[in-house]
């Protein structure tokens, strides 16, 4: 049976959806499919409207906290235009350049992407813990023409080739000098500007799959602004509701920012959501629990999101009373499963907050299912119900290859596939992973196997893709695999996850050496720290001295391997 707060939500809704309601929909077919599929029909149609609509709307509201620098929504929409001005008439942006942004979350960041957007650029959001050859490798795929890149990400594009023309930027500091190269060369604020259509090209992320190879995920104005505008559908019927029980501050809603930017929750839901919501982004270079209680304090915040330990380390600190933190009501997790224990224990220890998860991609620009408040607690190990009114979930046959997709019966553990106008519209330069993404018609195969219960609630229980996913990040073990063939002494390796309580997993690896050679972990874990990004490296090594097992494909058996070390690392058995 629906929960009360389930059947609250639906009335919710129901108040929005009405014709000229701000959550009416029409279906609209998408011919790649041949199907149809519900769009928003209030929705702006691309994000250069909807920044311009929404920075206007909340105009005189605080938008950034970024340490000693505060932004209203119009005062960073003005440098964004200005910025804007300038890569359309001093770089000659034109619709759909892909322009990357390789730099760390700050004010200027978000001013940067604003303006590529409103030059009619796609966003290509390099990931900013790469090493400077997998940021190459980002920008070559595009290619970018432009990089707009702080100093730290420069220097370390420095010696590999790419291509692009590297525009500075900077933080800790005003728009005006943060951003003063991407005018330095002519164009402003009077430069005309580009019309941008719903299906134009909005932005491209990065996403490793089982093959190695990082993908470039690009998404159409229309998917984007559809899938920020569902976010905001959520959050007005659940913040109703919380209004409605007494359950919401009298403060701005208030966002704490500890997730990059660059990541699709970092983007959408967090990011382009807070527009519409007229919310604060307070801003949190490097994570530590106490900084974060400190500022919740000091900037009244709302609302929460991280990796699901972040917001445990807050409930269990042994500070946490010395902070009046009765302001943030919700603790939001996405990236990593959160225990079930964590869950009631987060309720208790700040009763003024709901812990809630959200599930959802790169390839679905972030949306997918939701499990919020007294229903997250009723159902800790489920990651929630499909979120209205756009997206529908359903647990198709994984061994389907190609054709449409067979939906399982209700309990039965398959592939979990979501559709919805928000989706992707495929892998740059590589039609044939696309093809292998989706459906013909319309399912968006996620990798994740799992099921729906008689609720519809989802429940992940497993993951077809040989991918680990660290606090957020996906790694290809087959890339880190890669990297420690590279060194001349490895004659064999296997690289897979192990549970970790912060992160969910991290990756470890077994090796084998050349026959008559030496290579100790310190030196091999220093070889791989060379090669790939630092969340990469695994925390791990173990070598062994016979071959590693094999499945009768002759593939190595990682599953056994990683039973075997999980056992190890957890104190079970000696390795």
């Amino acid at each position: 049976m629906p929960s009360q707060l389930d059947l609250d939500l639906e009335r919710a809704f129901a108040r929005h959806c009405v014709p000229g309601g701000l959550l009416e929909t029409q279906p609209v077919r998408v011919e790649r499919f041949g199907v149809e599929m519900p769009m928003l029909v209030q929705s702006p149609p691309a994000l250069p409207q909807y920044l311009a609509y929404f920075s206007m709307t909340n105009a005189d509201k605080e938008f950034v906290v970024d340490g000693e620098f505060r932004l209203t929504f119009a005062q960073a929409y003005a440098a964004a235009r200005e910025a804007a001005g300038g890569l359309v008439e001093g770089h000659g942006v034109k619709v759909g350049d892909f322009v990357g942004i390789a730099a760390r979350n700050s004010a200027n960041w978000i001013i940067a992407y604003m303006a590529v957007l409103m030059a009619g650029g796609c966003a290509t959001l390099l990931n900013g813990w790469w090493q400077g050859g997998e940021l190459a490798e980002g920008i070559r795929l595009g290619p970018c023409k432009l990089v707009l890149a702080d100093a730290g990400r420069a220097r370390r594009l420095e010696g590999h080739g790419h291509g692009a023309e590297i525009v500075p930027i900077e933080h800790d500091c005003d728009p005006a000098q943060g951003l003063a190269a991407l005018t330095a060369k002519g164009g402003g604020a009077d430069t005309a500007l580009p019309e941008v259509t719903g299906e134009d090209r909005a932005t491209m992320l990065f996403t490793s799959g089982s093959t190695g190879q990082s993908k470039g995920a690009w998404s159409d104005h229309r998917g984007v602004t559809q899938a920020a505008m569902n976010y905001v559908a959520q959050s007005i019927a659940v913040l109703g509701l919380m209004e409605e029980r007494g359950e919401l501050p009298s403060s701005q809603p208030t966002a704490l920012v500890n997730v990059p930017l660059f990541h699709v929750t970092g983007e959408v839901p967090l990011l382009l959501q807070t527009y519409a919501l007229g919310r604060k982004l307070v801003m949190m270079p490097k994570w530590d629990a106490e900084e974060a209680m400190r500022l919740i304090e000091r900037e009244k915040v709302t609302y929460f999101v991280g990796v699901p330990l972040m917001s445990y380390e807050i409930a269990t600190h042994p500070n946490k009373d010395n902070y009046d933190l009765s302001t943030c009501v919700t603790f939001a997790g996405g990236g990593a499963p959160r225990p079930a224990e964590h869950v009631t224990r987060i309720r208790e220890a700040l009763p003024a907050a709901f812990p809630i998860l959200g599930y959802g991609l790169t390839e679905t620009n972030g949306v997918g299912a939701g499990n919020f408040n007294e229903n997250y607690l009723a159902k800790p190990d489920s990651t929630g119900r499909a979120s209205p009114p756009l997206v529908e979930l359903g647990i198709l046959d994984p061994n389907i290859a190609d054709g449409a997709g067979k939906v399982l019966e209700q309990g039965a553990i398959g592939e979990i596939c979501i559709r919805s106008i928000c989706n992707f519209i495929g892998y740059w330069r590589n039609d044939e992973a696309t093809a292998e993404a989706f459906t013909a018609d319309g399912w968006f195969r996620s990798g994740d196997l799992g099921y729906l219960d008689e609720d519809q609630y989802l429940f992940i229980v497993d993951r077809k893709k040989d991918i680990i996913i660290r606090g957020g990040e996906n790694i290809s073990s087959i890339e880190v695999e890669a990297a420690l063939y590279a060194h001349p002494d490895v004659a064999e390796a296997s690289v897979f996850g192990l549970p970790d309580e912060r992160y969910g997993e991290v990756p470890a690896a077994v090796y084998l050496t050349e026959e008559g050679r030496e290579l100790d972990p310190d030196a091999l874990r220093a070889f791989v720290a060379g090669e790939i990004a630092p969340f990469k490296v695994p925390v791990k090594f173990w070598q062994v001295h016979d071959a590693l097992p094999r499945l009768g494909t002759e593939k190595v058996d990682k599953r056994t391997l990683r039973e075997r070390y999980t056992k190890v690392w957890e104190g079970e058995q000696p390795a």
